[in-house]
């Protein structure tokens, strides 16, 4: 940017003259924002020139995690806990490093980032076989989605594009999922990614182990509320997941659910969440409405799968991720 700044004595005249003439200083107007518009497009192509190198570094280094994986495990057990640390496993952390400087405060909010990170620190084999399962699949999907920017041209297949626009859809859409393929761990690992990646909540954490005797609360967080006033506030929420398929989760289930929350240590919890794989019954449903209607704490809030599968289908590297797509 080269072009001298306006001159304010000149302006102030322009104005004048304008105004002695009765006509509005449109140009005069005009040459004050000028300065403002170029600094906004240079800052624009900054940007996207900025995001397009990056984005093919990211690219490069994404291809160097996905050949080194597979020989990193190669031989190690599902369950072991030994530690590993190889020649890929070293390139692997380097290139994670990497990623994270090129994204910047975008990483924070990529897939599982914090527990890929988690397993590099502790490199036991199972934790690398997590890595290769569950959190290099999920962040790997969310990368080059965070170096793209709004503006960026969407990449697209090399095909031809009149060819394509031409063709017909063929076959059914649905958002139906194969819930089968999760057992109850898998299912409380989807439940804890999907709501990690809600932007009101906050400090999600997976509290019992699978299958624990107190099967009341599986998953905690606090929701962030906030009001057009600007106030904010946050409430604790347990999250009960019911990974039922042959049965519906009836008002028995959601009645001792209800109950055990009013039960649990400080803070106090203002919110439950009962989600399945399945359906509720209707006795279920309407004892929760009852129940909320009545204004009673805690509030009960039913996740039938129709609702988890749309919320998946706006978040379809988490289903990807866990084999559902």
């Amino acid at each position: 940017m080269t072009d001298p700044l306006p001159d304010i004595a000149a302006m102030g005249q322009a104005f004048l003259d304008y105004l002695e003439i009765m006509e509005p200083p449109t140009a005069v107007h005009a040459a004050g924002e000028k300065p403002g518009a170029d600094l906004a497009t240079y800052r624009y192509r900054l940007d996207r020139a900025r995001r397009r190198a990056a984005r093919g570094r990211l690219e490069q280094l994404i291809a160097k995690v996905d050949a080194a994986l597979p020989i990193a495990l190669k031989d190690v057990p599902r369950d072991s806990l030994e530690r590993v640390q190889n020649e890929q496993t070293e390139q692997i952390e380097v290139a994670v490093g990497e990623i994270a400087r090129l994204l910047g405060d975008a990483a924070d909010s990529t897939g599982r980032w914090w527990d890929l990170h988690r397993h590099m620190r502790f490199s036991q084999g199972h934790d690398w076989h997590d890595i290769a399962e569950f959190d290099w699949p999920s962040v790997r999907a969310d990368i080059m989605a965070k170096a793209l920017g709004d503006s960026d041209p969407l990449p697209v297949p090399n095909i031809d594009l009149g060819q394509a626009a031409s063709g017909h859809l063929t076959g059914s859409a649905t958002l139906a999922l194969p819930w089968e393929r999760l057992d109850d761990d898998g299912f409380e690992r989807l439940l804890y990614d999907l709501l990690r990646s809600i932007p009101e909540h906050e400090n999600v954490q997976w509290l019992m182990q699978t299958r624990a005797p107190d099967r009341g609360r599986d998953l905690s967080l606090d929701r962030v509320l906030k009001d057009g006033s600007g106030g904010v506030r946050t409430e604790r929420v347990i999250v009960q997941a019911k990974h039922w398929r042959s049965r519906s989760v009836n008002a028995a289930a959601v009645v001792e659910t209800a109950t055990a929350g009013k039960l649990w240590s400080p803070p106090l919890v203002r919110g439950i969440v009962v989600a399945t794989s399945g359906r509720f019954s209707a006795d279920a449903v309407a004892w929760a409405e009852r129940h909320n209607a009545e204004g009673t704490a805690p509030y009960i809030d039913l996740w039938p799968e129709s609702r988890l599968e749309t919320l998946l289908a706006q978040r379809p590297h988490i289903a990807a991720a866990h084999g559902l797509r």
